[in-house]
């Protein structure tokens, strides 16, 4: 009866729509009429050449619209007047794909001068790195302008850490809108992701300051990632390790792993066994389309947090800098 609950509370996400205020498909269709295409372009060709770009932009684009919302603020650098940029801070240290940025930036100020916003380069590129990675197909509406705020102790402040415990991480998304299956379902893009060592080694050696590994992590798992962080903190090593011969795979075989105590963050494992999402995570571990289809709309909803649109921001001519 539990999970048929959840089955209806699904059905009524899927059926009542986020509104988006200023946000609508095909914005630059009349301004910039091959924004799109050109944004496509550059992502499949860097893609061909670096296939973990997909967890890169979808990390970023996390990062970026949690704090101070999707206004590209995650891309200024530091100056002389601000060394302190969100880019800067803890959490941020391993976000890249910031060359990219600048590529498809380059490239569309030479078609449509002042036109398309680094914000929408972002949401576009996430989306398009994911569908080539082998996930959803979703569209995004488009019309962010870029915001005039980018602050580190705001990313310090804000951005969770891999062992928050699961009611602060449903709070956490709740606090912008989003529900549990949103939540769990953006966590699901850990299937293409890396994580270094340093975010999880407790769980291997000393867990909690017991001089324990976690009980609670399966012994195979805990073997291996012994082996692989063996050279300290600084190595990473897959947050899926159900498919180690293909780990830029997206799809819900993470979910699966993480059921079987198979997940390498603390939060991951914890994901499976807490009442709030346990119901959540065994229906995107049994059904791949479902987890695929939730995920499109977590990444919409989550594309549209505290958006600047018409005149409330700019339009950047260097994603990097405020003009």
């Amino acid at each position: 009866m539990k999970f048929a609950k959840f089955s209806v509370l699904l059905l009524i996400f899927f059926i009542f729509p986020v509104a988006f205020g200023q946000l609508k498909i095909g914005f630059y269709s009349q301004s910039c009429p091959n924004a799109e295409t050109i944004v496509q372009g550059l992502v499949s060709a860097r893609f061909g050449r670096d296939p973990s770009i997909t967890a890169a932009l979808t990390r970023m684009h996390f990062h970026d619209c949690f704090v101070q919302g999707c206004d590209a603020s995650l891309l200024i650098d530091p100056s002389t007047t601000n060394q302190d940029t969100e880019k800067t801070a803890g959490p941020n240290g391993s976000v890249r794909g910031f060359d990219l940025m600048d590529e498809i930036k380059t490239a569309l100020e030479a078609q449509c001068p002042n036109t398309v916003s680094c914000s929408d380069i972002i949401t576009l590129a996430t989306r398009d790195s994911v569908l080539l990675g082998g996930g959803p197909s979703y569209k995004v509406p488009t019309g962010r302008r870029d915001g005039f705020v980018s602050n580190k102790l705001d990313a310090e402040r804000i951005l969770p850490g891999p062992a928050l415990p699961v009611p602060d991480m449903v709070t956490f998304f709740a606090n912008k809108g989003l529900n549990v299956f949103d939540g769990v379902a953006l966590l699901g893009a850990h299937t293409v992701g890396n994580g270094f060592c340093g975010n999880f080694v407790d769980r291997l050696n000393n867990f909690q300051g017991t001089g324990q590994p976690d009980p609670t992590m399966d012994l195979g798992l805990a073997a291996r990632l012994r082996n692989t962080c063996s050279a300290g903190g600084s190595q990473f090593a897959a947050l899926d390790q159900s498919t180690p011969l293909a780990p830029f795979s997206f799809d819900n075989l993470f979910f699966a792993q993480i059921r079987e105590r198979k997940g390498v963050l603390l939060l991951d494992h914890l994901l499976a066994t807490d009442p709030a999402t346990s119901g959540v995570v065994f229906q995107y571990a049994s059904n791949n389309e479902l987890f695929k289809r939730q995920f499109g709309i977590a990444m919409v909803k989550m594309g549209a947090i505290d958006v600047l649109t018409g005149t409330a921001g700019e339009i950047r001519k260097n994603c990097r800098a405020f003009n």
